[in-house]
């Protein structure tokens, strides 16, 4: 069988199981094992795949069509530019919160060797990428999940990259004053929606999605504990979920966190806050 009418029978299969991008899926499967693009298997019409290829790429095919995630199954997902390993302990990273990334490199140009604090920080997406754009760094990722740190160290080993790891409920184990900005994608989706979420989102940990019972619980927590590791001055920048942001910026304000601003996403929708710790005493020598 060729490459080109292997994609077009499994794309069909794909459709008819629901699955979304089944044209997508099925061409990146047969590229992880072929080491060749998906546009050039969708037009080979004349290589004859091997019996091995087959079989490995049946194996593939019954395990998305039980709807575990693509990124799962190829173990891998590219974020800003580098290859993060990914598996069933972690959430799998999303286009979107590249924007926060790009924002957090934007912030600290000022800075020559500012101390970041990624908190939930999951597979290392965003902290790895930080500390692979900034040498100079000093990042710190954290995480309740010993098996999500796991997958963090693996990632830093993997990109060659330079960072301190801290397992603790948010920002408990962690110093004062010592950073120049927290980064955050915590978990924002509240309780009840979680069981109705797209089947491939429920294989994802629950621990990296739900956000209690209204889906602030990690925001309140974070506004009112976040002043004792920021340094005066410093950044505090959360990814949000939808609908999220007014609640959001109350709560960074009641803590006493100013030059609140929220960020919209390529789709227009509110999706990045950003504020500024300014301690009491600070403020009064200001004025």
């Amino acid at each position: 069988m060729t490459p080109r009418d292997l994609l077009r029978r499994t794309s069909v299969a794909f459709r008819d199981a629901g699955i979304p991008d089944p044209e997508t899926d099925s061409a990146l499967l047969l590229s992880s094992l072929c080491g060749r693009s998906s546009l050039e298997l969708r037009l080979d019409m004349e290589t004859v795949l091997s019996d091995r290829i087959l079989r490995d790429y049946a194996k593939l095919v019954q395990r998305r069509l039980s709807r575990e995630p693509l990124q799962y199954i190829l173990g891998e997902v590219s974020f800003c530019g580098l290859f993060f390993q990914v598996d069933s302990r972690v959430l799998i990273p999303r286009p979107e919160t590249e924007l926060l990334c790009e924002l957090a490199l934007e912030l600290l140009k000022p800075l020559t060797s500012p101390r970041i604090l990624d908190l939930c920080c999951g597979s290392g997406c965003i902290g790895l990428s930080l500390a692979h754009a900034l040498p100079n760094a000093e990042i710190t990722l954290s995480d309740c999940s010993a098996d999500a740190l796991a997958v963090t160290r693996e990632n830093s080993a993997r990109l060659g990259l330079h960072v301190i790891l801290n397992q603790g409920d948010l920002l408990d184990g962690l110093p004062d004053d010592a950073f120049d900005m927290i980064i955050s994608n915590p978990p924002y989706i509240p309780s009840a929606d979680c069981a109705a979420l797209q089947e491939e989102v429920l294989r994802e940990p629950r621990l990296a999605l739900d956000g209690g019972s209204d889906g602030l619980s990690f925001y309140r927590r974070i506004a009112v504990g976040a002043s004792r590791v920021l340094k005066p001055g410093a950044f505090l920048l959360m990814e949000l979920g939808i609908g999220e942001a007014d609640a959001v910026s109350g709560f960074l304000s009641a803590a006493g966190f100013s030059s609140i601003a929220v960020r919209e996403d390529l789709n227009h929708i509110a999706r990045m806050i950003l504020a500024v710790y300014q301690p009491l005493e600070a403020l009064c020598l200001k004025s």
